[in-house]
């Protein structure tokens, strides 16, 4: 993996992410993923913005402004999946992994897969519709095609987005402001990363040997936090990586932690 505060291009961010599997765009305190912003800055603290002497913000730190244009990039130019798709933060998942990832929903990776998910709400299904038949769409357009508040189509996004129906695509600068998020349907933006989809189980056990080969010694919740998993199933994803002898654990006041066996 890339040296921390080393990543100084888009191609090495790529490389960065492919290097390590899952990494989130900016870190957080509870999700043990090594971040984007750590391979570029150095430093799990944030520095965002440079303020003039009445502190009024006058434009993003270099650091942060590559980063805010690379998280776009990545997923545009398919170097990285991007989206809510598994820890609350924006994931990054480097493309070798886009079936394993894939693979938990148990769907055959079709463009209309979220037709066979039962437990997509009535907005959620539209929004999926209209993204099938429209083409990327940004929120702004999810919420004029299906005629919708933001807050409410915003959730749904959001919702679509861990459950990899829908996935980012780059962005929309046709509108005036800021541009947006594009957003497609996860099977048709990675259409030809879904070729012989593992088998769940297996996949399961390969993310939680991904997490763990990042070094960080972490608890059943920890893996389960970053993947957005029930802490029964991360649990018994440890176990057999343990059985394997892929990793070591011990108790510490009771609870159970894993690492990676040197």
């Amino acid at each position: 993996m890339p040296v921390r505060g080393r990543v100084r291009s888009l191609e090495e961010a790529a490389s960065f992410v492919d290097a390590a599997g899952l990494a989130l765009v900016f870190p957080k305190d509870d999700v043990v993923l090594p971040s984007l912003w750590e391979a570029v800055a150095g430093s799990m603290e944030v520095d965002w913005a440079r303020r003039d002497e009445t502190g009024r913000f006058v434009e993003f730190t270099p650091a942060f402004g590559r980063i805010w244009r690379w998280k776009d990039e990545l997923p545009a130019r398919r170097f990285a999946c991007a989206g809510q798709h598994g820890a609350r933060p924006i994931t990054l998942v480097a493309p070798r992994l886009v079936r394993v990832v894939y693979s938990l929903t148990g769907l055959p990776g079709r463009p209309d897969d979220f037709r066979q998910i039962d437990t997509l709400d009535p907005l959620e299904r539209e929004i999926a519709e209209a993204v099938l038949e429209l083409g990327q769409l940004s929120r702004p357009r999810m919420r004029r095609a299906v005629g919708s508040d933001k807050r409410r189509t915003d959730r749904a996004a959001e919702r679509l987005q861990r459950q990899l129906v829908l996935t980012n695509a780059g962005l929309d600068s046709s509108e005036p402001g800021w541009p947006a998020v594009k957003m497609d349907l996860f099977c048709r933006w990675w259409r030809s990363r879904l070729r012989r989809i593992p088998p769940a189980a297996t996949a399961r056990l390969e993310l939680a040997r991904c997490v763990v080969a990042g070094g960080v010694e972490l608890s059943a919740a920890d893996l389960a936090g970053a993947l957005g998993w029930r802490r029964a199933e991360s649990s018994a994803a440890l176990d057999e990586l343990s059985e394997l002898g892929e990793v070591e654990s011990r108790l510490e006041d009771n609870v159970r932690l894993w690492s990676r066996r040197p």
